[in-house]
């Protein structure tokens, strides 16, 4: 392992990774005190037949520039290999404008490969390399320097024992036919569109329970408040105000910095300066809302006409289907699509691309009575009707 703490140091490894057929990737970052995540150090490693270098990067040293790192993240010849790469992608997209590609995410194919749902990186190393990784740095403050060198080893461990995994997984894809399932899965993963916020579409996260027009036009507008400040400060959005208090506002509506003294869950932070101006001003701009201004909840889903047997058989079949296939059920289909088929929703995930191969095309068939379910044995089959 090699701590690079210089641009040249980065860019010499970039240009010997850049001869490899892949390279393993992984970060540490901060966002407990921040809006957008703080970049703390990049891990990489490369092939053995290429080496096997494993470097450990430092962003936070004066001076380094990632964009070798950022060059070779573009280099469609070498393919970039994280798990559960969804954090990882946020900060190159948003921070140095770089989505790296080709893409192959571990966790994903792992569930292709019927290792369980959303599989941790620790499960992976003992049962594809017989190691263990020690996890006693997983929470510690990356962004502190000195780093100790249980800190550098953990964080090298991520990129080398992901090696063998993605060398294990990229076998059995190929073996099953499977790696169009998980280039299918990955994009929305490569998909810029996935990480951008929009302080607009902010107040969709916030569980309210009522959907009133006056009410969900002063969360909107709360919730866009909120998402803005806290984007402009870099603060997370709870520290602004949190989603009770949000909801606790729109309900009370106040109209004046002297209102909110009247709030029982606003932080005394929140009571005064900008983020009170702020409030005022969202109140204000929501009781401007006419009837067709007023946002509308998606409630379409608490209106389905759910068949609760044909529910029920779905969910036998989608068990069997995986227990043929040795594919996780989360990634088959959701408890939701399940209800939505059963209300006769065509439109839905799990009917789509690789999923209706495997299960959605005698799912339909199941609907329609033109099979039904037995067991031989103890193992659940169709029969055609």
């Amino acid at each position: 392992m090699k701590i690079l703490t210089t641009t040249e140091e980065l860019a010499a490894f970039c240009a010997k990774a850049a001869t490899a057929p892949y390279v393993t990737a992984d970060t540490e970052f901060l966002r407990e005190r921040t809006y957008y995540s703080k970049l703390c150090l990049v891990q990489l490693a490369i092939p053995e037949s290429h080496g096997g270098d494993a470097v450990v990067v430092d962003p936070l040293v004066d001076g380094m520039d990632l964009a070798p790192l950022c060059d070779l993240f573009r280099d469609e010849a070498v393919v970039k290999i994280f798990h559960a790469a969804r954090q990882d992608l946020e900060i190159f997209w948003l921070e140095y404008n770089v989505m790296p590609k080709p893409l192959f995410d571990t966790q994903v194919a792992a569930m292709v490969c019927g290792f369980g749902d959303q599989v941790g990186y620790e499960t992976l190393v003992r049962k594809i390399t017989q190691a263990s990784v020690d996890k006693s740095s997983r929470f510690t403050d990356w962004s502190r320097r000195p780093l100790s060198e249980a800190q550098l080893n953990y964080a090298v461990s991520d990129v080398t024992h992901l090696r063998d995994i993605y060398e294990h997984l990229a076998a059995e894809l190929e073996r099953s036919k499977r790696s169009h399932w998980v280039e299918e899965e990955l994009n929305t993963l490569k998909d810029p569109a996935t990480y951008e916020i929009k302080p607009d579409a902010a107040w969709k996260r916030v569980k309210t329970r009522t959907s009133s027009g006056k009410f969900m036009a002063a969360v909107k507008e709360l919730a866009a408040f909120r998402e803005t400040h806290a984007q402009s400060r870099n603060v997370p959005r709870n520290r602004v105000f949190k989603d009770d208090a949000l909801v606790e506002l729109a309900s009370t509506k106040p109209r004046s910095v002297k209102d909110l003294g009247k709030s029982r869950l606003l932080l005394r932070e929140a009571r005064k300066g900008d983020i009170a101006d702020g409030i005022v001003a969202a109140i204000d701009a929501a009781a401007k809302y006419g009837p067709d201004d007023f946002p509308k909840v998606d409630n379409s889903r608490d209106k389905l006409n759910v068949n609760p047997a044909l529910a029920d058989l779905l969910r036998v079949l989608l068990k069997a289907k995986c227990d043929q296939s040795n594919v996780a059920q989360k990634m088959l289909a959701s408890a939701a699509d399940l209800d939505s088929i059963a209300a006769g929703l065509r439109d839905v995930p799990a009917l789509k691309g690789w999923r209706h191969e495997v299960f959605g095309k005698d799912a339909l068939r199941l609907c329609d009575g033109q099979v039904a379910i037995g067991l031989q044995g103890n193992k659940v089959r169709l029969i055609d009707v």
